[in-house]
């Protein structure tokens, strides 16, 4: 692997991370995005479906999964630092625990919820990714990029909403809500995932001789 490659994929690799983890410390806030209530982390966590469809298209399966594999140690051990933070004996002088807790401190169930989907629904991304470019022989990127995200975050967005918030919010309306909004933003980044893709595939190996 030369030179680009390593930088090129290092900072893939170090943006899915930081979406990942940005995403699960906000998202037991809900906003309002176009009349729909959605957790904050949407649109950061959205952004892991572009590059691990990006990196599924230049350097292959395997190296995808891999980084998935890696976001999630990299999601438990967020949540075990968080929860460690949240715990520790605070400094008499320091008077910002209950609001610290109230934001970091992550109840077991949103833990839970974003571990879960995030396993279930990235796997399905890649799996279904590789399915479609092996049925169409390699054509239609904007196809398989589209479609097995837009189904991956239906998986997603119902686990993670059921598991963190059923009981407690409108789940159903929340679901919904997040799901639309991810799917838009599927569209919309369909032509940076095909930039990426070209200046990537002309600048690289051929992801088959890596």
């Amino acid at each position: 692997m030369n030179s680009f490659d390593r930088k090129a994929l290092a900072l893939l690799i170090s943006l899915f991370i930081g979406g990942l983890v940005v995403a699960a410390l906000i998202s037991s806030k809900i906003i309002m995005v176009a009349g729909f209530p959605v957790p904050a982390g949407v649109l950061a966590y959205s952004i892991t479906f572009l590059i691990s469809d990006v990196v599924s298209e230049v350097w292959g399966k395997e190296c995808a999964n891999e980084i998935v594999q890696c976001g999630f140690i990299t999601l438990v051990m967020t949540s075990a630092i968080a929860w460690l933070a949240v715990i520790w004996p605070s400094a008499p002088f320091w008077s910002g625990q209950d609001s610290f807790a109230a934001v970091i401190g992550s109840t077991p169930r949103i833990v839970t919820a974003s571990l879960i989907a995030y396993l279930v629904s990235q796997k399905h991304d890649i799996w279904l990714f590789h399915l479609l470019k092996k049925q169409t022989s390699g054509k239609h990127l904007w196809l398989r990029n589209n479609l097995s995200t837009v189904i991956s975050q239906l998986f997603d967005s119902t686990i993670f909403v059921s598991i963190a918030f059923w009981g407690i919010l409108p789940v159903g309306e929340i679901i919904l809500g997040q799901w639309l909004v991810k799917m838009v933003i599927a569209l919309l980044d369909t032509p940076i995932v095909y930039i990426l893709c070209h200046i990537l595939q002309r600048r690289m190996q051929p992801a088959e001789a890596l």
